[in-house]
């Protein structure tokens, strides 16, 4: 499972060579391959043939023009302006085919939150409680806010979610109860680790297990530089914030 590849064709080459490393049978992408950096056709091109299931991001809805700008960050708005003008059309096509939540497996996924698959950062106990209300599946991946965490809520309680974030090697059993899991970012982490992050899902022992893994920083830093974007999506890379 990966999220928030952000055109970072550099942490998406890693994190793939660690998916088939560890024998996955499957890639689930929760959406934003587009934005802040600076390689959207290779990146996508990339997810295009290695996913199974594909979300579309609110970065990759506002690179279509599908999403108003206004409220994006200048950086973000930025990005989301220069791959406008240069992005190709078969990733523009793939990125108008897909839809911001899917269901696989008797299992929900959702760009955001299940309460809103665009927009809403799930990062508290609160908003986790709300989007176990609004989800049919007992199970939830969730991406969008760049940090690796989860939260869960005892079987038949409500009222009690729990969360923590997520480190390289958690590892939960996830057999019971209500669960929300979000990856963490691969293309650009906000969660003080600049290592590339994905999840690990295992459907037949119910368990999942958080990966990060080292990239190549300076090649991603010195494409978005070339490219003419704020420095400062070059810069926080380096830092994971």
């Amino acid at each position: 499972m990966i999220s928030d590849i952000h055109s970072n064709r550099h942490a998406l080459e890693a994190v793939l060579g660690a998916v088939d490393a560890a024998e996955v049978d499957e890639l689930w992408c929760l959406g934003d391959m587009v934005g802040y950096g600076a390689e959207p056709d290779a990146c996508t091109a990339l997810i295009r043939e290695r996913s199974a299931v594909c979300l579309v991001g609110n970065h990759d809805l506002a690179v279509l023009g599908a999403l108003d700008i206004s409220t994006f960050s200048e950086a973000a708005a930025a990005a989301v302006e220069w791959t406008r003008e240069n992005v190709g059309e078969a990733t523009l096509e793939f990125l108008a085919s897909l839809e911001p939540v899917a269901s696989k497996s008797g299992i929900g996924l959702f760009h955001a939150s299940p309460r809103d698959p665009v927009w809403e950062y799930v990062l508290s106990a609160d908003q986790a409680e709300a989007g176990f209300e609004a989800q049919e599946e007992r199970l939830g991946l969730i991406g969008h806010s760049h940090i690796a965490l989860f939260f869960c809520r005892t079987p038949g309680v409500r009222g009690y979610a729990q969360g923590a974030q997520a480190t390289d090697g958690t590892e939960i059993e996830i057999g019971e109860g209500d669960w929300l899991l979000n990856p963490g970012s691969v293309g650009q982490p906000r969660d003080g680790d600049p290592r590339a992050a994905w999840l690990e899902l295992d459907t037949e022992a119910w368990t999942a297990r958080y990966h990060r893994v080292e990239y190549e920083i300076e090649g991603a830093a010195a494409a978005i530089r070339a490219a003419g974007l704020p420095d400062l999506l070059a810069e926080r890379l380096e830092v994971g914030r």
